[in-house]
């Protein structure tokens, strides 16, 4: 599949799940895989923006380690997207404010600046993809 395409199809997927899975190495060296609430932003398939509690594990995790993933699938066509990069933790009023749903009082009661909402900021440098019975690495520029 053509680089354009990849970017295509990984884009509609980020664009129309429901969830994404991220991995990240838990403090042990461990791998942890956990289901979140899809991006809220993209910038093409480099740069996802999501939203989750600044005292999660997830969190500590990413502050000393931030080499993480995310995984597309599409359980219809049997497709999945894994792109690999670094998470970055933001806790800066800007970055909340940027992607502040306001829905997500329900979670965070002090607003966007309840101290317990960060956004975390993954940026891909590679990825593998699956469909059609075989798999595929590329690159991400």
């Amino acid at each position: 599949m053509a680089t354009q395409d990849k970017e295509a199809v990984i884009g509609k997927m980020a664009d129309t799940s429901k969830f994404v899975y991220i991995g990240y190495l838990d403090a042990l060296g461990y791998p942890v895989t956990k289901a979140m609430l899809a991006p809220r932003e993209r910038k093409g398939i480099k740069e996802f923006w999501l939203t989750t509690n600044t005292s999660s594990n997830k969190v500590r995790c990413f502050k000393s380690n931030p080499k993480a993933s995310l995984y597309f699938v599409d359980t219809r066509s049997y497709r999945g997207f894994s792109l690999q990069g670094t998470m970055e933790v933001l806790e800066d009023e800007e970055s909340k404010r940027r992607i502040w749903k306001m829905g997500d009082r329900l979670y965070y009661k002090g607003g966007v600046s309840d101290p317990d909402y960060c956004v975390l900021h993954f940026v891909a440098d590679r990825g593998r993809s699956y469909g059609s019975f075989k798999n595929e690495d590329f690159a991400i520029g």
